[in-house]
């Protein structure tokens, strides 16, 4: 054992003495990959798992590295290629909406003629959003962006209708036919209605004080972890209104505040800023949302 520590410390010695400008970006570089890997993980199941395989790996190592238990060493170095390649089927989920999101980056934003043609769509669901408040009827209107959900569509209604307030409250009316579902608007046009859509498994919602937050909440940070969609909600236990986006909510919000978020998000695209107005309300107004939580 003392042998080990002298050794240790004689590495530690060694690559000290040797440490450089060029090391010390190296280490930077490796540490702001692995950094931003924990960060697009946090709040996730692979989070929790990703913590358990590297509190094992660190005690394999330090196992192996101790060379007294020979026979478990050789275990380790013989299954160990195994185990590097179970990796990627483990991590499958994270690892396609990794790839998915930078796909999207820097192409999310609506061009010119969607953002015109979402103008009037906004002021019909943020006045449909307000009177299912006050009456507190649940809701929830997915608003399409750049990504294609007609996956989505499929499992619904396809109703292809001029989107207004009126249709949007008849729908959401308690027990009819197709009030459990979501909507889907792209455009003008009201694609579908009764649709079902993914259920986040983030965990988002656990860690929230407030547990009236239910399956639609669940299903609006599911359909914004697999898409660019907006989703709207609206309680049906307090009628409180909120705004998802990539997995992150926004709740609490008043016609005001839900108008001017989703004219943000479909402003058309600019040279200078193009992220400008959706930063702001989702990277400047995370310290609300964790307060809300």
């Amino acid at each position: 054992m003392l042998e080990f520590i002298n050794n240790l410390v004689a590495n530690l010695i060694f690559i000290f003495e040797r440490l450089n400008w060029l090391s010390v970006i190296d280490i930077l570089l490796v540490t702001a990959v692995f950094f931003s890997i924990l960060q697009f993980l946090r709040g996730t199941q692979a989070f929790i798992l990703l913590r358990g395989v590297l509190l094992l790996i660190a005690l394999v190592g330090i196992l192996t590295l101790l060379e007294v238990l020979p026979a478990f060493s050789w275990l380790v170095r013989t299954t160990l290629p195994a185990l590097l390649f179970s990796i990627p089927v483990i991590f499958a989920p994270e690892i396609r909406h990794a790839l998915e999101r930078l796909g999207r980056a820097g192409v999310s934003q609506p061009d010119e003629r969607t953002s015109a043609q979402m103008q009037d769509t906004i002021g019909s669901v943020v006045s449909a959003a307000v009177r299912l408040s006050d009456r507190q009827h649940g809701a929830l209107i997915v608003l399409q962006r750049r990504d294609n959900l007609e996956e989505y569509v499929q499992t619904g209604v396809r109703l292809d209708a001029r989107v207004n307030a009126q249709l949007l409250l008849q729908i959401f009316y308690p027990n009819t036919p197709l009030h459990d579902g979501a909507v889907v608007i792209s455009g003008r046009r009201l694609i579908a209605a009764g649709c079902v859509m993914p259920l986040s498994a983030s965990g988002v919602l656990a860690h929230s004080a407030d547990r009236q937050m239910g399956l639609r909440h669940r299903a609006a940070l599911g359909i914004s972890e697999v898409s660019d969609a907006v989703a709207v909600v609206v309680s049906e236990e307090t009628g409180a209104i909120s705004v998802v986006h990539s997995g992150r909510i926004i709740r609490r919000l008043d016609a005001d505040r839900l108008e001017n978020i989703l004219r943000a998000f479909f402003k058309p695209a600019r040279r200078n800023g193009v992220l400008h107005s959706i930063s702001y309300y989702f990277s400047g107004n995370r310290r609300s949302n964790k307060e809300e939580f």
